[in-house]
């Protein structure tokens, strides 16, 4: 703690004495609420709502909506939110993080938090990291919430739209960070407004804030189509990159000799930037390799590009680390929580060329349709919070990103655990063999310990060398994900030996002696019951089917069987020294180390940790390699001999927090980039939502034609006095079969000494509206309206999708911009509006000529001719389908295309002809 805290106080205190008054009003209501009946007590939601109708605000009803839902989690669960559980549920309320301990009910804060919310009757989303805990935190909570009178839903993977619509229209709606962001994304590329699932962004409370905000904002969501680019390229150039070598480095500096590595090595791997650069040698042998002259031509950027990827994919990512490989796929593992990405890939063609490096079958390159990063989803809604266990690491980050401060929420009972400084070991070698004897120390006594770490690879490492000291454990890693809960939640039985990697920690509580949900769920599988009834029998659904509730009985009777014994050899946990929490090395981030820590002693149980470190280890090589090792050169200290000093724990502090600000940059950076595309984004979604809602737009169209003859014939036609520089003939052929006909803009003599540019503006503005009034009155207003809607929504997602891939390709060069001593971020931004401009200007064009030459079929159509090629965009037959095909009519060769390419007939569809 700083001088000025001591003297001061922290932040944190100064705001809970704020919150202790509401917190108090709230307390004094305990008895007022406790005598009423249900009845009486579920009127108060109504009640509630009545005050607000009538110019209450949240505010002023908190102190009894919090004491009305906290006797109804009494009644329905058995549950009473405690002083310290208000205090979050204010701060959630308020708008803010809720920093809580593990163990402290977080699921019950935001429940007290999102009932007050929802009175509004505009929605509350409640946000957690997988399906699994949306589910059972909707089914337990939602039976509070159901008890007052609100309605709850869940957005679960598999779910179709109306089931989503549904979910999303109730009062509280539970659902993970992914499923809510695709969900966004999927309502603006709908044509129909009743195809929407969403219904606002109103108030979001988001479950371990940390993991969504923070951990998972450098990589966007992305909804992609099926790619037309070949997959060949990969496994030729995998083939190459393994015939390459490579020199590591721990950062490329002045003091690397680059004239040697480029002689010596085909490309570097630069450790602590995580990048791998192609040498001059390199470039050589690629050059000879795939038969090119100059590598560098901007014609052969492709192939440079697949080249960096697989050498990145040979010398950066690694199996078991970085990703695995199962049932021939390719699999991230997230490197903050050690779990599975199912469904999710790497970027940029790096995921392909694993694949290729893999051996596996490679996936079709994918286009963008639409993209968002988590930052820009978040901040979507008009008050967001969160709540964790670990946040005061990434305050600054919380602050600056997301408006968000946090307040640290005392603990219902003191922290008992002990936490042991770390222990650093000269070699690696000294450093498992030191965990594999505290190990056996603690299991010896019966102490659980629970070892972490943080790969797959270095899990399996441990596993095998206690398995040769004849001690059993369990492993949890990404490849046993299925039994994660059930691994976790016994990791606290005595004599317990877990090893996980940092996954294990988020929606399982490990509780001294064991879990006795768990040992009932285990015993009802060996009495025969399937997953389904087991599932069902210990979650909070309402039922009436007879074999659940039979179902239920068992298990009650099962829980409380087991909750008696596990309460004994809690007992016995306790004398032991509770649970031991043994990390095997630091990690980037001081938070994930902490959520590690925060697995012992919770709700006032014993516990212990300690951090067995080596100066070997990959955070304390790159970053603190140097001082760390000339440290214990100078103390001269063996392999087995362990060091404790906090000195060296601040070397490896201030190593993190180099780590945790680089990580920090990177994640401001992909937001400085997307912020720029979050601009257009919006813009193109209002005008999308313009759409859908309904709104007539047919005075819209008609300024948009007026524009489109204005800005085209000022393209053609520069001023009225160089008529030696006008274009008739192009302004003509660019119109021409929309617009214009042959014969069109043919003046000579005085008539074009006469004629003038706003005439010309004129004549064709007069051509176009006259054209447009005679098909309305061809197909009837209501039909042209329609069409209207449904050409623009058309182009506009086309041109969009088109404009994220140019967007890209962009980003993808503009770092060079640096070179030139020119800010990337400042011209991307500059270079970005530009091509959205021009992207506008072709939504507008596009649409006006395809609602002056599309013809919409009839129930009768007479000859084939009229309908369009298969291939064709919005090509169809029967009932009010399109067709950008004129019936019947001869197409000039200058005439565009009715294919809707752009291109001229001669030289699009009529050289086929």
């Amino acid at each position: 703690m700083g001088i000025f805290e001591r003297i001061f106080g922290s932040y944190s205190k100064k705001e809970l004495a704020r919150i202790e008054p509401i917190k108090n009003k709230v307390l004094d209501l305990e008895d007022e609420y406790k005598s009423m009946s249900d009845a009486t007590l579920k009127e108060q939601t109504v009640k509630f709502r009545e005050r607000l109708s009538n110019g209450e605000t949240l505010d002023d009803i908190l102190p009894e909506a919090f004491a009305a839902v906290r006797e109804a989690a009494d009644r329905v669960l058995g549950k009473r939110p405690f002083p310290v559980q208000l205090i979050g549920a204010t701060v959630l309320h308020q708008g803010r993080i809720a920093e809580m301990k593990t163990g402290e009910g977080k699921t019950l804060v935001a429940c007290v938090a999102s009932y007050l919310n929802a009175l509004s009757g505009e929605g509350v989303h409640v946000i957690t990291v997988n399906d699994y805990l949306a589910k059972t935190q909707s089914e337990e909570m939602g039976k509070v919430h159901r008890f007052m009178g609100l309605t709850v839903g869940c957005i679960l993977h598999g779910l179709n739209n109306d089931q989503r619509r549904e979910a999303y229209n109730c009062d509280v709606t539970y659902g993970t960070n992914n499923e809510l962001g695709f969900d966004y994304l999927r309502d603006n590329m709908v044509i129909y407004k009743k195809d929407k699932v969403q219904r606002g962004h109103n108030f979001a409370i988001v479950d371990e804030v940390d993991s969504i905000l923070i951990d998972e904002a450098r990589t966007p969501l992305i909804i992609s189509g099926r790619g037309d680019k070949s997959t060949e390229l990969y496994t030729v150039v995998d083939k190459f990159a393994k015939t390459l070598t490579a020199t590591t480095v721990v950062e490329m500096d002045d003091k690397l000799d680059q004239d040697e590595a480029n002689e010596e090595a085909d490309y570097i791997i630069d450790e602590k930037a995580k990048t791998a650069t192609i040498t001059r040698r390199g470039v050589r042998k690629a050059e000879k390799y795939f038969n090119v002259e100059n590598l560098m031509d901007p014609d052969n950027m492709t192939l440079l590009h697949h080249i960096n990827q697989a050498l990145k994919a040979n010398g950066i990512m690694h199996a078991d680390i970085d990703y695995v490989v199962k049932d021939g796929e390719v699999i991230i593992v997230d490197e903050f929580t050690g779990r599975l990405m199912l469904g999710r890939r790497f970027n940029d063609g790096l995921h392909q060329a694993i694949e290729a490096k893999e051996g596996v079958k490679i996936a079709n390159e994918s286009k963008t349709l639409a993209t968002i990063t988590f930052q820009n989803y978040f901040r979507l809604y008009n008050k967001l919070s969160g709540m964790t266990g670990t946040a005061m690491t990434e305050e600054d980050e919380f602050k600056e990103i997301y408006k968000l401060d946090v307040i640290a929420i005392p603990t219902n009972k003191p922290v008992q655990r002990i936490d042991h400084e770390d222990r650093i070991y000269r070699t690696e070698k000294g450093k498992f063999e030191a965990i594999i004897d505290q190990v056996c120390e603690c299991h010896a006594k019966g102490q659980p310990v629970l070892v972490g770490t943080i790969s797959i690879e270095k899990s399996e490492l441990l596993s095998r060398m206690l398995t040769r000291k004849g001690i059993k454990h369990n492993v949890l890693n990404a490849k046993q994900h299925a039994r994660e809960a059930e691994i976790v939640a016994q990791a606290g039985k005595l004599g317990a030996v877990t090893i996980a990697t940092n996954m294990a920690g988020r929606g399982t509580d490990i509780m001294l002696g064991g879990n006795a949900e768990f040992l009932a769920k285990a015993e009802m599988r060996k009495q025969g019951y399937e997953d389904d009834i087991i599932n069902e029998a210990v979650g909070y659904a309402d039922t009436e089917n007879e074999q659940i509730l039979a179902a239920r009985a068992v298990y009650k009777e099962l829980y409380d069987k087991f909750s008696a014994e596990v309460k004994e050899k809690a007992v016995e946990v306790k004398k032991a020294g509770g649970l031991y929490i043994l990390g095997t090395e630091r990690h980037e981030s001081r938070r994930i180390d902490n959520q590690l820590r925060g697995r012992s002693g919770r709700q006032g149980d014993e516990g212990e940790s300690c951090f067995f470190l080596s100066v070997e280890d990959d955070l304390m090589r790159i970053f603190a390699g140097e001082r760390l090792e000339n440290m214990m050169r100078t103390l001269n200290v063996e392999e087995n001999m362990p060091i404790e000093s906090r000195m060296l724990t601040k070397i490896i502090e201030s190593s993190q927090k180099k780590v945790e600000g680089r990580n920090f940059a990177i994640r401001k950076n992909v937001l400085n980039y997307d912020d720029v595309m979050n601009k257009q984004r919006e813009i193109i979604y209002e005008q999308r939502a313009t759409v859908l809602n309904g709104d007539d737009i047919h005075e819209y169209i008609l300024k948009m034609m007026e524009e489109l003859i204005d800005s085209t014939v000022d393209q053609y036609l520069i001023d009225d006095d160089n008529k030696e520089d006008w274009n008739l003939v192009g302004l003509r052929d660019h119109f021409m079969g929309w617009i214009t006909v042959d014969g069109d803009l043919e003046y000579e003599g005085e008539e074009y000494e006469s004629i003038t540019k706003d005439e010309i503006k004129k004549f064709l503005t007069e051509r176009t509206l006259k054209a447009y009034a005679d098909r309305e009155a061809h197909y009837g207003a209501e039909t042209l309206r329609e069409l209207e809607r449904v050409i623009l929504l058309k182009v506009v997602d086309t041109k969009w999708m088109a404009h994220i891939d140019d967007m890209d390709e962009l980003k993808r060069g503009i770092g060079l911009r640096a070179m030139g001593n020119k800010n990337p971020v400042v011209e991307y931004r500059f270079e970005g509006m530009d091509m959205f401009d021009a992207m506008i200007d072709s939504i507008r064009e596009d649409t006006v000529r395809l609602l002056l030459t599309v013809q919409l079929q009839q129930n009768q159509v007479p000859e084939r001719e009229q309908v369009a090629k298969p291939d064709a965009p919005n090509a169809g037959a029967g009932d009010g389908s399109f067709s950008n095909a004129p019936a019947k009519k001869k197409i000039g060769p200058n005439e565009p295309c009715p294919c809707g390419s752009g291109k001229k007939y001669k030289l699009c569809c009529g050289m086929k002809k």
